[in-house]
């Protein structure tokens, strides 16, 4: 599975992005999807994830209530809506992928794009 992620950017605290993410090559509802992201110097850490229908979708607490995990199976494609920015938002946000069901782990995903820079200025 190829991961496209992209949609990253410049932008002010308080202002939204959204993030896309278009894997190729497998059946997508096959795979559980998540988002992660990684600042300088800081470890890469799960931000949100949805189960492969999309039923349900997992949040890391800071973000919870301000991102928003979205998939859309018939388009083959993975959302992460994220509104009200903070500095601390800055990041490189990576899709990732793994066949069955969802985790938190990063370790267990094998499928990973190549990452969209977001950087929110205050």
């Amino acid at each position: 599975v190829h991961l496209q992620a992209c949609g990253g950017g410049l932008v002010q605290a308080g202002d939204s992005l959204r993030l896309s993410c278009a894997p190729s090559g497998r059946t997508f509802s096959d795979y559980s999807m998540s988002w992660f992201r990684q600042a300088p110097g800081k470890e890469r850490e799960f931000v949100a994830g949805i189960t492969r229908s999309g039923g349900r979708t997992f949040y890391k607490d800071s973000v919870e209530g301000r991102f928003t995990a979205s998939r859309d199976n018939a388009k083959n494609t993975l959302y992460l809506q994220m509104n009200s920015l903070k500095p601390e938002d800055t990041a490189v946000y990576f899709c990732a992928g793994r066949y069955g069901v969802f985790t938190y782990r990063p370790i267990q995903y094998v499928y990973w794009g190549q990452g969209t820079l977001v950087t929110v200025s205050s």
